[in-house]
């Protein structure tokens, strides 16, 4: 398949895979601070909008990626579906609980940053959707946008390093997610926070140890995704000066494997080869079109798509509900913004 590209009948199965978990309840791995006896309850009755999908994350994305496949495909056969999915979920009710569940305090480290940027880019895409439903759906999910905004608004400047974890708790990827937000919400407060953090943390960065790369349950690379957030923020000779400073030796990198794809930790190895591919061609745009790195970087991208690609399959939950998104959100670069 054509790097960058989304057939009609590629989107069908993840669309499918979206569908089939986003309301389902159970298996499901609430992470969250239970503060009192109110907050024993069924995952439906706490987030009501996103209890499916496993976890809180992954069902906002999972939105996320019905809402991007409709704007791409908006006659297809499952489009009636995936409407009336969305129109179940994101309903003022359930998002103004699901306010009021993230706002209890205690919590304001609920999902941060990893759900907090996803729900951020979800937000985005119903502002780009033009469309009678999404402007529904933007109108109430607004008050749940700007909560998650004004959460990372509040954390960013207090953090004082950054996290280079390949797994949720990543800054990079996140603060990437969030960045992108801002363009399209027209923030521009916020983007220079961003920014000026961006920089704060990873600026200086010297050698970065790729080779270290991956640790046994990556499904980010903490190298890559920080560069592909610096590329965003930095003008395109600042970057390719930052970017001979951050990787001298280059990128070199082959597609991992998972052992097990029915283990959800070790599934994310799967993930890994789809967002190293997006992260790499990330990079590669921001380069200069003469520059010869760009075509190495374009080639390591296409054979991690490729293995990534294979493995959107479903047939194990512990990838089924998530890795259709990171899917999508490769093969829809043409209507992502940042990316050249």
């Amino acid at each position: 398949m054509h790097r960058g590209t989304l057939h009609e009948d590629v989107a069908s199965r993840f669309a499918g895979l979206a569908l089939a978990c986003l309301r389902r309840e159970f298996p499901n791995h609430p992470v969250t601070l239970m503060l009192d006896a109110t907050d024993v309850r069924r995952p439906r009755e706490q987030t009501p909008a996103f209890f499916g999908c496993f976890d809180w994350h992954s069902a906002v994305h999972g939105h996320w990626t019905l809402v991007r496949l409709l704007r791409a495909f908006p006659n297809a056969e499952w489009a009636h579906e995936a409407r009336e999915a969305l129109r179940e979920s994101l309903t003022r009710e359930n998002l103004a609980l699901e306010l009021r569940f993230l706002s209890k305090p205690g919590r304001e480290g609920f999902e941060r940053p990893y759900g907090l940027a996803w729900l951020l880019q979800l937000a985005a895409e119903l502002r780009e959707w033009n469309d009678a439903d999404a402007s529904e759906f933007r109108d109430a999910i607004a008050p749940l946008e700007t909560h998650c905004r004004d959460r990372l608004a509040e954390w960013l400047p207090k953090l004082t390093h950054p996290l280079r974890s390949g797994e949720h708790s990543q800054t990079a990827f996140a603060m990437g997610l969030a960045l992108d937000w801002s363009a399209i919400a027209c923030d521009r407060a916020f983007a220079e926070l961003v920014r000026a953090r961006s920089l704060a943390f990873y600026g200086d960065d010297v050698d970065l140890p790729l080779g270290f790369e991956p640790s046994g349950h990556d499904f980010l690379s903490p190298t890559l995704a920080e560069a592909d957030l610096l590329r965003r923020v930095l003008p395109r000779e600042e970057f390719a000066t930052w970017f001979d400073r951050a990787l001298p030796h280059g990128v070199s990198l082959s597609p991992v494997v998972s052992s097990d794809r029915a283990d959800g930790k070790l599934a994310h190895l799967d993930g890994l080869n789809l967002s190293r591919a997006w992260m790499l061609e990330g990079v590669a745009s921001a380069l200069d079109p003469g520059d010869e790195r760009r075509s190495r970087l374009l080639d390591l991208a296409a054979s991690h798509a490729e293995a990534g690609l294979c493995s959107v399959t479903g047939e194990h939950y512990a990838g089924g509900h998530w890795l259709g998104t990171f899917a999508t959100y490769l093969l829809t670069r043409g209507i992502a913004r940042g990316v050249v």
